[in-house]
């Protein structure tokens, strides 16, 4: 595959110093980090591009999946960019500024956040040497028409952005997705809309140096009545599960009932399961694909440590090799997200063999 040489300079950057800065939006597993990793495929691997992750919860999935690709990641946890943790990212892009000297920051927001209050807050920095150069929309075509009834921010990720990246189509009719482009379209009939490829994404030329007008400082009073801070909890309930792990082998999570647990979720209620979980034997995909075995010297006591991402009924187990030292403690780190999760909150907890106080509920309202 070929990759891109040029620098994507945005059109109005006209100093080396200036670091672009393009932001991705989309719904709870639109499917944003893999759209993020094909792209990082194409780029030239002299270009350096930086992500900034904003996870939902505390299970931090999409970055260690990220890592995973040697990519160097920020992440930022328990809170949202939009609201919470804006004042924390402007410290964390100077931090990587300074740190990584990027060509380019890729920002990867929650699956519940409004994009102003971020791009407003990369405009206030301009004279720091930042520039927003794009705001994205992942919207995932299999589930859209579902979730964008129940969700306000999910409508206004669709409003508000320069490109839309129509991602899933293959998986769903010719028929569905001219549906599924009626109903963007009603949000959003003016603002490109461009397939991304299951295998190979968007070519960056396509989405990096778009020069945005979104948010202008000027008309930050006119739409910040758009954004609530209490967002989330309006919209997603949370349930967040920590254990700890002893060594003790007979702690171990079972691996067919942590699997039965998954393909009974309902994915028009849950929407995301990711995070860290150590299973008793090797796993598959829900493809179908040869079980994958991450190194270890015993396995059978030790386990088989693997990040887990769960969007919408399908699901994928990634072995995790990039710093696993660092969460040999851990038994199990999951975060669920999704709608009406009081009546699953019983079968979460009996696969995962969680004790009250191993986990946490937060409920929309």
């Amino acid at each position: 595959m070929a990759v891109v040489a040029n620098q994507h300079r945005s059109h109005t950057v006209i100093d080396d110093s200036t670091t672009p800065v393009t932001v991705f939006t989309g719904f709870l597993g639109a499917g944003k980090t893999t759209a993020i990793l094909n792209i990082l495929k194409r780029v030239n691997p002299e270009y350096n591009i930086v992500l900034l992750k904003n996870e939902f919860g505390d299970a931090e999935t999409d970055s260690a999946l990220v890592r995973e690709s040697h990519v160097q990641v920020t992440e930022m946890t328990n809170g949202c960019l939009c609201c919470v943790l804006v004042g924390q990212m402007k410290r964390a892009l100077e931090e990587m500024k300074e740190k990584f000297h990027p060509d380019r920051i890729i920002i990867e927001t929650s699956g519940s956040a409004f994009p102003a209050p971020i791009a407003w807050q990369i405009r206030e920095m301009e004279s720091s040497g930042f520039h927003l150069d794009a705001i994205l929309t992942v919207i995932d075509c299999v589930n859209f028409c579902g979730y964008e009834d129940t969700s306000y921010t999910a409508r206004l990720q669709a409003q508000y952005t320069d490109l839309i990246l129509l991602n899933k189509w293959e998986n769903i009719s010719e028929r569905q997705l001219d549906l599924v482009v009626d109903h963007v379209n009603d949000l959003n009939t003016d603002t490109p809309k461009v397939k991304i490829n299951a295998d190979t994404g968007v070519d960056p030329e396509v989405i990096f140096g778009l020069d945005t007008n979104l948010f202008s400082l000027a008309e930050r009073e006119s739409t910040a009545s758009e954004v609530s801070r209490s967002h989330h909890s309006q919209e997603i309930d949370l349930i967040e599960v920590v254990r700890k792990w002893s060594g003790d082998p007979a702690q171990l999570i079972s691996s067919a009932d942590f699997i039965d647990l998954l393909k009974h979720l309902p994915s028009e209620d849950v929407y995301r399961v990711k995070g860290l979980v150590r299973l008793s034997d090797a796993v598959a995909d829900e493809a179908d694909t040869p079980a994958a075995t991450p190194p270890a010297a015993d396995a059978s006591a030790s386990g088989l440590l693997y990040i887990v991402n769960h969007a919408f009924g399908r699901y994928t187990f990634t072995p995790l090799t990039v710093n696993a030292h660092q969460h040999e403690g851990v038994l199990a780190r999951l975060t669920v997200m999704g709608n009406g999760l009081r009546m699953y909150l019983p079968k979460v907890q009996k696969a995962i063999e969680a004790s009250d106080d191993e986990i946490s509920c937060h409920w929309a309202h």
